[in-house]
């Protein structure tokens, strides 16, 4: 029986980490066309990111039978790790490091996508930002000033002014 369990963990295991590699290149691809901000190119990659969020809730939802299924036969698990130190010798050494791996990857994907959300959030203060001084024609409203009812508007938007 244990054969059929080492069998299952590492066929999860593999295409996991295939989803893995497959999602830091995106990610990398992302990172590139988000500095060079190339929206068509953004665009263009949606369909593959979709694709890889649907392998990887695959893989999750096979993760959860497996755990199940090895709950239900009486192994004390609680998640891929323990799971493989339940397994005979020969291959739990393997096994071991292929979770070990795909954590690592887990931490790195982590990693890179939050590079990106930062990169995006940098890029939308600078762009509020600038709608701002388009906005007041580069003046601030004065912040001890009460009784100024001086109506704030663009000089680049409203050429009357």
């Amino acid at each position: 029986m244990s054969a059929h369990w080492e069998a299952d963990l590492a066929q999860l295991l593999a295409d996991l980490s295939a989803v893995q590699d497959e999602l830091l290149q995106l990610l990398k691809e992302k990172r590139l066309l988000l500095v060079q901000s190339d929206t068509a190119g953004l665009a263009a990659i949606g369909a593959r990111e979709q694709q890889l969020i649907a392998r990887l809730e695959a893989c999750q939802n096979r993760r959860t039978q497996l755990l199940a299924a090895a709950a239900s036969d009486g192994r004390p698990v609680d998640n891929l790790r323990a799971l493989a130190a339940t397994l005979p010798e020969p291959g739990r050494r393997q096994l071991r490091q292929q979770v070990q791996a795909s954590q690592a990857r887990s931490r790195l994907l982590q990693h890179h996508s939050l590079t990106n959300w930062v990169l995006v959030q940098r890029t939308l203060i600078h762009l509020s930002q600038m709608l701002e001084i388009i906005a007041t024609g580069g003046r601030g409203e004065p912040t001890y000033r009460k009784g100024d009812k001086r109506p704030a508007h663009g000089v680049l938007v409203d050429h009357a002014v």
